[in-house]
């Protein structure tokens, strides 16, 4: 039978394992919400030690705090933003919306991880106090917000933003390896006028530079943050100098420049930017979506698709069919998008249901946001490895499906006529020659202007041969 430990909070007592470091109030929870089994993560665990280190400190230099207390909770709390307490943050998701359950639970961690430290008992509450010290200047209203921020902004810095920019590194350089094939565009899944596979390729590698853009924007509205507005956004208890000191020493230690927020009611009773920010990972969900769909696509086959490239084999593709390889980076990734869209759904009902001065969905607003940035940067990552940098062209396909399509035809348009030119491509569609056949044989131009009216390489750039209007 596990060993317990009577603890009291100001509901009165609670039995609490005897080894754990949180006490009655995170046990409640505990009891309160065996809802999912999803815990807050560790980048954003690592937020709240962030914070309560960064308070320390600044209440320190406020003299609010003596040297020998900020020096226990400063240990303690770098236990915390380091992972080694991880086990002592129990608690589910699906919590009180404030997220007080679990800022509830950083002061007790830390309150007892100093009561180690000091050779106290757990529980003692001597010498950092919970809520007295650790929580000092603060209220779980204002350290929720900034946690969220403090993790995202950290995540998006260290983990999405160098994976997309490897990503678009991978697709650049496949841009200018395919820069000479010519192959067949595509509108509306039906044939189009030639361009350069490179071409293709480029226009996937400025998405993901532009899915970098926006993750550094979604960055820029998080560096605002509510600690300083404590309860309800007016500051009340805490120092006036309090969140310019926490500030920098937050910004020392992450190297982003959080700021006090303009202000502390919007702060707090909106969750604006987190929307804002999860946005922005949808639509870099979005480009991703796009991209693997289309690379599946040019892939498929090997034999009766589109196969303009070759995908790298990563694993069998079937139980039944001997020799089957599936595009299964593209599916991954593209599950990712979807489930990062789905998230963003959450994200946005949740900021839309602030009341007054307080939003209370917090917690699942963290577990979706955090969780999107993860996905994206594991998958961006991977995708990037195991599919972008094996892809190979298939030369012979792309000139084959140049040569038979029937958009060839929209060249000669400006020199014999959009209705003849029509004629030609019927004529194509229904006897499956091709429009140079076709064009040849009717002598609708001298061989060698026709040989440069029908020049796919020229096709794929502005002004050339056969211009015209779209």
């Amino acid at each position: 039978m596990m060993s317990m430990r009577l603890e009291k909070d100001s509901m009165g007592e609670m039995s609490v394992p005897a080894s754990a470091l949180y006490g009655a109030s995170t046990q409640r929870a505990v009891l309160n919400f065996p809802i999912s089994g999803h815990r807050f993560s560790r980048p954003f665990i690592r937020a709240l030690g962030l914070i309560k280190w960064a308070a320390a400190q600044a209440n320190a230099d406020l003299g609010l705090l003596d040297a020998h207390r900020c020096a226990f909770i400063v240990q303690a709390a770098e236990e915390v933003l380091e992972g080694k307490l991880d086990e002592h943050f129990p608690l589910d998701i699906f919590q009180t919306g404030s997220g007080t359950s679990t800022n509830t639970n950083a002061n007790e961690v830390i309150s007892n991880r100093c009561c180690q430290l000091a050779g106290k008992p757990i529980g003692a509450r001597e010498p950092v106090h919970p809520n007295d010290h650790v929580n000092m200047g603060q209220s779980s209203n204002d350290v929720i917000p900034s946690a969220i921020h403090i993790s995202a902004a950290e995540q998006l810095k260290n983990c999405l933003i160098p994976a997309l920019e490897k990503l678009h590194g991978a697709l650049d350089r496949k841009a200018n390896e395919f820069w000479r094939i010519i192959k067949i565009g595509r509108t509306h899944l039906m044939d189009a006028t030639p361009v350069r596979l490179g071409q293709e390729f480029s226009g996937y590698a400025w998405q993901v530079l532009y899915g970098v853009e926006r993750a550094k924007r979604a960055i820029a509205v998080l560096e605002e943050l509510a600690l300083g507005g404590t309860a309800v956004g007016t500051g009340l208890n805490r120092h006036i100098d309090f969140p310019g000191k926490v500030m920098r020493h937050l910004e020392q230690r992450t190297g982003i420049k959080f700021r006090e927020a303009q202000n502390h009611f919007e702060a707090q009773g909106a969750k604006d930017g987190v929307v804002e920010a999860s946005g922005h990972l949808k639509t870099i969900a979005v480009s991703l979506f796009k991209i693997a769909n289309d690379i599946r696509w040019l892939g498929s086959g090997p034999r009766c698709g589109i196969g303009e490239i070759r995908l790298p084999a990563t694993q069998p593709g079937s139980s039944i069919m001997p020799g089957k390889v599936n595009p299964v980076m593209c599916e991954s990734l593209m599950m990712v998008c979807a489930q990062v869209i789905g998230n963003d759904s959450c994200v946005t009902w949740s900021g839309a249901n602030g009341n007054f001065e307080l939003n209370v969905m917090m917690p699942v607003m963290a577990h979706n946001l955090l969780e999107s940035i993860r996905l994206l940067g594991n998958a961006a990552e991977a995708f990037r490895e195991k599919c972008v940098i094996g892809i190979e062209a298939n030369e012979e396909r792309c000139r084959e499906l140049v040569e038979l399509s029937m958009a060839m035809v929209t060249s000669l348009a400006p020199k014999i006529g959009y209705d003849r030119a029509a004629e030609i491509a019927k004529e194509s569609a229904k006897t499956g020659r091709t429009v140079r056949e076709i064009c040849l044989e009717r002598k609708v131009l001298p061989a060698a202007e026709l040989e440069r009216a029908l020049d796919p390489v020229a096709m794929t750039e502005p002004g050339g041969e056969g211009s015209g209007g779209g």
